[in-house]
């Protein structure tokens, strides 16, 4: 097994192995919308220690189970996976956590009133990523597929899809915060530490999601000519 490369940005680290996510992810060091950068220099903010950092990202490296290297895949390949994996989840998920949130910030949300504020976070959250899944697959990734994609139509898409991140980055940061970690006190009841879980695990998928979409399949067409880009 390589060890990691400790020249390499946070985001070359997760696209080479991508069981370190959850180590960058227990940290809430941004892999996705901030990670070309260092570990050392996504440590700094935090008072991390990056030698502790990049002891726990090698003793990850053995749970890998063989992943695929994303990097490998066509184009369409991994358009395909974004959609059947990660755009199939959220179209489950989001559903299913509206009523969640709505009834455990109902139940409980004067003994905790930071529930009131994680069920606004995720309806923003939601009303974010819903129309944007929605344009990813009726423009963006036929632009990205089509035989000869316009430059100034990806250029505009790409923009869209990173500014989109942003915010969906922000909206995962503040549930994180409001939640305290996703933890759940000792008074919540099965429905708190349903919505809790499901909200955690709500994050991991969009994280990953995200860095696919910025570090795999963005750099294939940012920056080089389209014909040499294509998958």
């Amino acid at each position: 097994m390589p060890a990691i490369d400790r020249n390499a940005t946070v985001a070359e680290i997760v696209t080479a192995h991508a069981v370190t996510a959850r180590i960058f992810q227990k940290h809430r060091i941004d892999f996705c919308c901030h990670g070309d950068v260092s570990v050392a220099e996504a440590c700094r903010p935090r008072a991390l220690d990056p030698d502790t950092v990049f002891a726990e990202l090698e003793a990850s490296l053995p749970q890998a189970n063989g992943d695929e290297d994303p990097r490998a895949l066509s184009t369409f390949a991994l358009v395909a996976r974004i959609v059947d994996r990660h755009h199939a989840y959220l179209r489950r998920t989001l559903p299913f956590l509206e009523p969640l949130a709505h009834k455990v910030a109902s139940v409980h949300g004067d003994h905790n009133p930071r529930l009131l504020g994680v069920r606004d976070a995720f309806l923003e959250l939601a009303a974010a990523l819903e129309p944007h899944l929605d344009h990813e697959e009726a423009v963006l990734f036929p632009a990205l597929l089509s035989p000869a994609p316009d430059r100034e139509i990806l250029r505009k898409e790409l923009e869209g899809m990173m500014s989109d991140h942003l915010q969906v980055g922000a909206l995962l940061e503040r549930i994180r915060a409001l939640s305290e970690g996703f933890t759940v006190p000792e008074w919540g009841c099965r429905s708190y530490r349903v919505l809790m879980s499901e909200l955690e695990t709500l994050e991991t998928d969009v994280l990953r999601h995200v860095h696919l979409e910025n570090h795999v399949l963005m750099p294939r067409f940012a920056g080089r000519a389209t014909a040499e880009a294509r998958g």
